[in-house]
């Protein structure tokens, strides 16, 4: 290449090369715009009222206005290092909520065993086969003790028909009209020494409160022993045990039964004459029967129709009779009336006859005297006359 050439050449560049002091210029100059570019895109001075939350808690107070009205509050960070933090903090507050939800959701867990093992302890309450009240007052301890020594089981036999066959046994009595007096102090004497009493919290015993003791009987049985059957029988009436629970056995499947000899008596308007009705004009003109209902003696009754005298008591009426009182009680109801002369023999030779018979009678007593006549002196007799075997009861199936 000539002179001329690399002449021409180095003109050109000449001309066309900036000044090493301009290019530097214009380098510092780029690298302030961008510092100052960055800073207005990061470093965001926090204005006043803005809080910077320390905790989840407080990030999220942040988030509602003092009026409660949710505003969206931006919490900027000058660096990724406060970012982390929160994130930090965050993650920490996440774990102990999971921590307190799982520890809240062990004691509900422990709350609902609990509960389960108190309704399982509920349902496995012991059930019993039946219930029986026997009728008495505070000048019938001779009658008891006569019982006592015949057709009631004593002392551990007693205990164990409770525990395997299911039976219970009670005297059943109220109070007298002077609480703590004389009377109450003979039956808790008494109940010291045989422990079989049912006591009336409730009833105040008197001849014409015969109907109101029976309500309150019912409701009190019904609460104190889970049953089939409830029975209520005077205390001078003899029982066969194992006879009455095969006769209440037939009828265990029926929701509603009422079991008893039925009467229908006529409804005694005169004064002064044994079993007046007062209120005989409810049962229409003069000389008219009661409707069909169980004698006093001894009647059944299946759980369903108990318990409904026991939550019904306050509002059943009470008429002069307690046998009419019951039948009035269930007379409007769908309950089976069963009537089984069985639970009404009378005594010897009556129930003797039929024990020979292979036909064991359940109750047996003198329709005279309403119960056994002179029953002190004469249930030991009828015990031993139509009473059945020793071994029946325990050998008996319900």
């Amino acid at each position: 290449m000539s002179m001329k050439s690399r002449g021409m050449v180095g003109g050109e560049l000449a001309k066309n090369f900036m000044p090493r002091n301009w290019a530097l210029l214009m380098c510092l100059g780029s690298f302030c715009a961008g510092m100052l570019f960055t800073n207005r895109m990061w470093m965001v001075p926090e204005a006043e009222g803005i809080v910077k939350p320390s905790t989840l808690e407080d990030f999220e107070t942040n988030l509602k206005s003092e009026d409660g009205d949710p505003k969206l509050k931006v919490v900027q960070r000058s660096s990724n290092e406060s970012i982390g933090t929160l994130d930090k903090t965050i993650s920490k507050l996440e774990m102990k909520l999971t921590e307190g939800r799982a520890a809240h959701e062990s004691v509900m867990d422990g709350f609902s065993i609990s509960e389960n093992l108190k309704n399982d302890e509920t349902s496995m309450k012991r059930k019993y086969f039946m219930v029986i009240g026997i009728n008495t007052a505070f000048s019938s301890r001779k009658r008891r003790d006569s019982v006592r020594a015949t057709w009631m089981p004593q002392g551990d036999k007693r205990k164990k028909l409770e525990e395997e066959k299911g039976i219970v046994i009670r005297f059943v009595i109220g109070h007298s009209s002077t609480p703590g007096g004389v009377l109450d102090k003979a039956i808790e004497a008494e109940e010291m020494v045989h422990g079989d009493f049912l006591r009336l919290q409730d009833h105040v015993e008197g001849y014409m409160e015969l109907s109101a003791k029976t309500k309150s009987y019912f409701s009190t049985a019904v609460a104190l022993w889970d049953a089939e059957f409830y029975i209520k029988v005077d205390d001078d009436v003899h029982v066969n045990l194992a006879t009455l629970g095969t006769t209440l056995s037939r009828h265990s499947m029926k929701p509603r039964v009422y079991i008893g000899c039925m009467k229908s008596g006529p409804v005694l308007a005169r004064k002064g004459v044994r079993y007046h009705e007062p209120q005989y004009w409810k049962f229409g003109e003069v000389g008219n029967h009661y409707f069909r209902h169980a004698t006093g003696q001894l009647y059944a009754l299946s759980k369903d129709v108990a318990t409904y005298i026991s939550i019904n008591q306050h509002i059943l009426h009470k008429y002069a009779n307690e046998d009419v009182s019951l039948g009035s009680w269930l007379i409007g109801l769908d309950v089976e009336h069963v009537d089984d002369r069985r639970l009404c023999c009378g005594t010897p030779p009556d129930c003797e006859w039929k024990a020979q018979a292979g036909n064991i009678c359940v109750a047996s007593f003198d329709w005279k005297c309403s119960g056994i006549c002179k029953s002190v002196e004469r249930i030991a007799d009828v015990h031993q006359r139509c009473g059945e075997d020793e071994n029946a009861l325990w050998s008996a199936s319900f």
